[in-house]
């Protein structure tokens, strides 16, 4: 790879109209996730500059106005002439889209950016943009508005370059070269929010800083002070580390790493794996940087690899086992990341937002890779070796357990519809569509619900008490516990490797439970349930939480329902004078069918919270913490957020 970059490797396709006319086409949505999406982007371009070896750290400020200010000690955009289009090489990377360096080997190997659309589809969605670039002791800076230039590329003094910076970035100053970008969100694109996230932010930064080593990342918001700094010297190993934090590992993490050259691709790849005693997985998969939520084949080639070395172990030292030992059982429990680099003028998603890899170069080479290197591993560490294949033959018999007492109960016809249990009241619509079904704890609720309910599109599920902690609990211990089982045959899905979401006969799973400890308890191991063993329901936004009302107020003759301390604080403090009368709601029993409909199950007037899954890896870690089998991390959780509970006493 040349060290040279200059205008010649920037190579342009088409300008920003498109962008603006369909955002989500390029940056996925206008919502939150998409306006994070831009932050993303102009990080990525400065992470693209320390994988490529230059840029050693990388600044990143949210500040109170609402900009974001980024900065690197990279190369710095190149500033030249082009030699064809007679523009700078900053103008057109700006406002031309697939206008960068990545589209040339000889600029970037392995780039994390939206292929040269990042900056400039940031510059179309800003409404105000400014670059300010650092080459050879120089400066030069644009400004522009939604993507448009308002001068030239200019080249400007240190004071001038001093009044650009945000402060937390003058280090630009004392560095021969390197980047610094600020914007602002257009609002008219962005219409729900231009505040950017600063948890999001955090956690996508920190996911860099594990994938390279040698950068030093920093994280300021203005707004609330919080600060971050990230540098992890054994890469995705600590991530593996972090990851696990609260669980009990088997082993030490295993480490592969490689490269290869597969159809004249050069592949490189670093896998880390560790086993723990969980029952559930948790693989993160990377391609230059991007995190790959949906997998690809990168992810199938770690499979396919992982399944064949066991196998071949196996048989290499027990010959034919009694158990056999599937992909499903070696996720048992597992914790990974799988880490490929290639060119990314080669790379290849399934679409514009880079959830899943589909290069198959990809999966050859971290099949060869894993295979070769893991079958190393086992014969020389047989003592871990035997830990990781006793936990896939106990996973297997549970599977195998499981898969008697799901077939027991297909004979019976309940799970292929012939049988609903009992206990369910079903709704007389067969669309899942227009079908929802409470989930509701308690015979008095269940009763009110049941008579209160839109019999047409409506559904009852009444539980009995607390269900199993599934985040302590193998599939045939979920299937032989009678609610569990009972839900799984009312939602008509399956669970472990038969479910099927296309066979969910409710597309609204709606958790009604009382407003007290006890009641949030079992909504808590409902979310468990759902999270660990049927996530799918959760992606497709089929999950949701009831919000019943706290109080009835009376004032007069008028009648209130409201639903927390603050409303009703308000609504008192505007009625001085008046006769009122409270009564606080401390179960749904407590209500008549006539008022559970109004406040609870109307779709006119009911409150309904989504379920949503925006970070999987912190929601793992806060399920490992407060319901798996370590003690002292949920002490320490609870100790930490105790202040912020709101106790019902």
């Amino acid at each position: 790879m040349s060290t040279k970059y200059t205008a010649s490797d920037i190579k342009v396709l088409e300008g920003l109209e498109p962008v603006r006319k369909r955002p989500g086409m390029y940056i996925g949505s206008t919502d939150e996730r998409g306006l994070q999406e831009l932050l993303k982007e102009i990080i990525d371009n400065s992470v693209d500059e320390a994988i490529a070896g230059y840029a050693k750290n990388v600044y990143v400020t949210l500040t109170k106005t609402g900009y974001a200010c980024i900065s690197d000690d990279g190369r710095g955009i190149p500033v030249d002439i082009h030699p064809k289009l007679k523009v700078s090489a900053l103008e057109l990377a700006m406002t031309k889209l697939h206008a960068g360096g990545k589209f040339e080997e000889t600029a970037y190997q392995a780039s994390g950016g939206l292929h040269g659309v990042g900056a400039s589809a940031v510059n179309a969605l800003s409404k105000h943009m400014q670059v300010l670039v650092k080459r050879n002791g120089q400066y030069y800076t644009q400004e522009y508005q939604i993507g448009k230039p308002l001068y030239p590329v200019k080249k400007i003094s240190e004071t001038e370059a001093k009044k650009i910076l945000h402060p937390d970035h003058y280090q630009l100053l004392q560095v021969p070269s390197g980047t610094y970008s600020t914007f602002i969100p257009d609002p008219t694109i962005f219409k729900k929010t231009t505040e950017f996230n600063y948890q999001d932010t955090k956690t996508r930064i920190r996911e860099r800083a594990y994938l390279v080593p040698t950068l030093y990342l920093h994280l300021k918001d203005e707004r609330t002070g919080q600060r971050a700094n990230f540098y992890f010297e054994s890469g995705i190993k600590s991530l593996v580390k972090h990851l696990n934090q609260h669980k009990k590992p088997l082993h030490e993490v295993i480490y592969i790493s490689g490269s290869t050259v597969e159809n004249d691709l050069p592949i490189s790849v670093e896998i880390a794996l560790q086993y723990n005693e969980t029952f559930s997985e948790n693989v993160l998969t990377f391609a230059n940087v991007i995190r790959t939520y949906d997998g690809g084949t990168h992810l199938t080639g770690f499979r396919q690899a992982l399944i064949r070395v066991v196998k071949d172990y196996l048989e290499k030292k027990n010959g034919n086992t009694k158990t056999p030992i599937t992909g499903e059982d070696l996720k048992e429990g597992l914790t990974a990341v799988i880490f490929v680099k290639m060119p990314s003028s080669e790379i290849q998603f399934e679409s514009q937002t880079k959830a899943k890899l589909n290069n198959q170069e990809a999966q050859s080479a971290v099949y060869k890779i894993t295979k070769e290197q893991l079958e190393i591993y086992l014969e020389e560490h047989p003592k871990e070796a035997k830990k990781m294949l006793e936990k896939a033959e106990l996973a297997a018999k549970a599977r195998m357990a499981a898969r008697a007492a799901r077939d027991a109960v297909v004979r019976k016809g309940a799970l292929e519809g012939g049988t609903l249990p009992g206990k369910l009241a079903d709704c007389q619509s067969k669309d899942p569509a227009e079908s929802e079904i409470y989930i509701v704890e308690g015979d008095s609720a269940g009763g009110s619900a049941k008579q209160g309910r839109d019999r047409r599109f409506q559904a009852i599920f009444p539980l009995r008490g607390k269900i199993l902690n599934t985040e302590r609990a193998r599939l045939d211990k979920i299937i032989a516990f009678e609610e569990l089982k009972n839900l799984i045959v009312a939602m008509g899905t399956g669970i472990g490797e038969t479910f099927n979401i296309d066979k969910l006969r409710y597309h609204r799973i709606i958790l009604m439970n009382d407003a007290d400890v006890d009641g949030e308890h079992i909504t808590t191991l409902a979310l468990t349930f759902f999270f660990r063993h049927a996530p799918e329901i959760i992606k497709q936004g089929y999950l949701y939480i009831a919000l019943p009302p706290l109080y009835k107020v009376e004032i007069g003759k008028e009648v209130h329902y409201v639903y927390s301390d603050e409303e009703k604080d308000q609504l008192l403090a505007a009625n001085k004078g008046k006769k009122i009368s409270i009564q606080r709601y401390k179960g749904l029993g407590e209500m008549n069918p006539e008022q559970l409909w109004e406040t609870t199950m109307n779709p006119k007037n009911r409150i309904l919270k989504k379920v949503t899954i925006q970070d999987a890896e912190a929601a793992d870690e806060i399920f490992s913490t407060l319901m798996g089998d370590e003690v002292a991390p949920r002490k320490k959780f609870i100790q930490t957020n105790a202040t912020q509970a709101t106790l019902d006493i």
